[in-house]
């Protein structure tokens, strides 16, 4: 069976009269309707001159709309989809950087900043109207061009294909999908994803999990996000199944949506899944009642912990995967049963070659830890105008993905930390994964994040930050008294911190580097602080809620 080499390509899987895309009222999409509706509004995009070389940046809210505006995109030329919660400043500098030829919104107050945003780019950014809507039950969508202000249609017009022009569909080496490095340690880098790579790394997933046409993701993280991209949207559409299109993650929702939308799987960040876990008490029965298939978690390492209480919670395997945005998401995963999954481990390589390289360039053998390095059909050609990120990155065909790890005996992959995040305590090294995993023991320790603090001496101090469960009070001595039964002293963090919220990046992971400063703590013997406007500032993307957040 030859496979697809576009993203337009892994559609034709699904049976014509199969659910492809499912509202969260429980209105239908069919895979026929779905490729009726993404290429004819491919087609509504070609009309207003956008073609293949094209970026066409997306802000609309997570749902069904946001998919098919997703698939049109990149079925035309070349998707670009950005956080909907980007104040002005932000997108003016994405639509900037990405060079964006257009820039498709809902007619709501939802796209509101993002249009005002447009008009204040250095080029000419063409804005569309995303109208209609999947959750009527019809399936009637449009896309639109509005009416621009100051001149700027003028000034696209000069600068634009003739919209009679045929400008063709996107071939395998035509970038399909540009996003964006979260830039946490420097300006963020642009990513350009091959449609070769999408629809490669999709069908992988899908493959690695064993994805059939019975199969229906329950879709919570963000379609901005490469890991909702692929494995929540893509990788079931690519084996003709579904996708249970939601409008973001809610946590307050969560087991109503398993029940109404009855999907087999669901695919989150750990502190999705901590969130779960945290509203689990009154819907155990409802937990277990939903049958999922399995449970995947992806973007961050997911504490053995959390992977074990929430096997328990649904009666379902846990699959850790690896993955970044330059490998177009998935690198290892574990494997589903009967093979084994490996507590601690992400898993085994999927579609990659891998290998623990160490800082002269070479190839470790088993138990040594090094960075892991990887190479393969899914892994970038390189960062878009960038020579020094991509000299820095790639070693003789190999991109080092900074992440340090070592492979067992059996090829499974063990992650120990970032080589950035690593804590570096007066030359002894500290993974704060570790820490993390021995903190979330404390049955009074809901969420935990451990980072480095600036320290006058050592140079770097073991810090922590905590969330406590529900009801529980947490006290400083005592974790760490009980951290000190299990860790080294040097790896005890001399600072733990009582949040209500762990603070959090735009796409949900949590963020160790530059953690101390945003903190107050500037050294370790200043006062911490306990800023309150965490909650309101690193809330989670969609509507979730933490534990105790807003």
């Amino acid at each position: 069976m030859t496979r697809p080499t576009t993203l337009r390509g892994l559609l034709d899987a699904g049976a014509d009269h199969a659910p492809a895309i499912v509202a969260s009222g429980g209105s239908v999409l069919t895979h026929g309707e779905l490729r009726a509706e993404v290429d004819r509004l491919a087609d509504r995009l070609s009309s207003l001159g956008l073609g293949p070389a094209d970026r066409i940046a997306i802000v609309v809210p997570n749902g069904p709309e946001m998919a098919l505006a997703f698939l049109a995109a990149a079925g035309a030329g070349c998707a670009a989809p950005l956080n909907p919660k980007y104040r002005a400043d932000e997108l003016r500098f994405y639509l900037d950087d990405l060079g964006a030829k257009a820039l498709i919104t809902l007619p709501d107050d939802s796209g509101a900043t993002a249009r005002d945003a447009a008009r204040e780019t250095a080029g000419a950014v063409l804005p569309v109207s995303l109208v209609g809507s999947v959750a009527d039950g019809t399936g009637a969508l449009d896309l639109a061009a509005e009416p621009a202000r100051d001149g700027a249609l003028d000034r696209i017009a000069e600068s634009a294909p003739d919209p009679a022009q045929d400008l063709g569909r996107p071939t395998p080496d035509d970038v399909g999908l540009v996003l964006h490095t979260s830039g946490t340690t420097s300006r963020p880098k642009i990513v350009p994803l091959r449609q070769r790579h999408l629809a490669r790394s999709a069908a992988g997933i899908a493959e690695s999990l064993a994805l059939t046409h019975q199969d229906r993701s329950l879709q919570v993280m963000p379609l901005f996000h490469i890991h909702g991209l692929l494995a929540g949207l893509l990788a079931p559409l690519s084996a003709g199944g579904a996708v249970a299109c939601t409008e973001g993650f809610d946590a307050f929702r969560f087991f109503a949506q398993l029940e109404a939308l009855q999907p087999s799987y669901y695919t989150a960040v750990p502190t999705m899944h901590q969130m779960v876990i945290s509203r689990s008490g009154r819907h155990r029965d409802a937990a277990r009642a939903a049958g999922l298939r399995f449970v995947r978690s992806s973007s961050a390492s997911l504490p053995t912990p959390v992977l074990t209480e929430l096997g328990e919670l649904f009666g379902a395997p846990v699959i850790e995967a690896y993955g970044m945005t330059e490998a177009t998401h998935q690198m290892c995963a574990n494997p589903l049963p009967p093979a084994e999954a490996k507590p601690r481990s992400v898993g085994v390589p999927t579609g990659i070659e891998l290998a623990i390289l160490d800082d002269r360039d070479r190839q470790l053998t088993p138990g040594e830890r090094g960075e892991v390095s990887i190479k393969g059909p899914t892994v970038i050609d390189g960062y878009e105008n960038n020579p020094d990120a991509n000299a820095a990155a790639f070693t003789d065909g190999w991109f080092r993905t900074g992440d340090e790890g070592y492979l067992d005996g059996d090829g499974y992959l063990f992650l120990t930390g970032r080589l950035k995040e690593q804590i570096n305590r007066g030359g002894e090294k500290v993974s704060p994964l570790e820490v993390d995993e021995a903190l979330l023991g404390h049955p009074a320790v809901a969420q935990a994040v451990t980072f480095a603090m600036p320290h006058p001496k050592l140079g770097e101090e073991v810090a922590a930050a905590v969330v406590a469960v529900d009801g529980s009070v947490v006290d400083e001595r005592e974790l760490r008294r009980y951290l000190s039964q299990s860790l080294a002293a040097f790896k005890v963090p001399r600072r733990i911190l009582v949040l209500d919220e762990l603070p959090k990046g735009p796409t949900g992971k949590l963020q160790r580097i530059g953690l101390a400063e945003r903190l107050g703590l500037t050294t370790s013997d200043e006062p911490a602080q306990r800023p309150s406007e965490w909650a309101s500032e690193s809330a989670p993307y969609g509507r979730g809620r933490g534990p105790s957040g807003p």
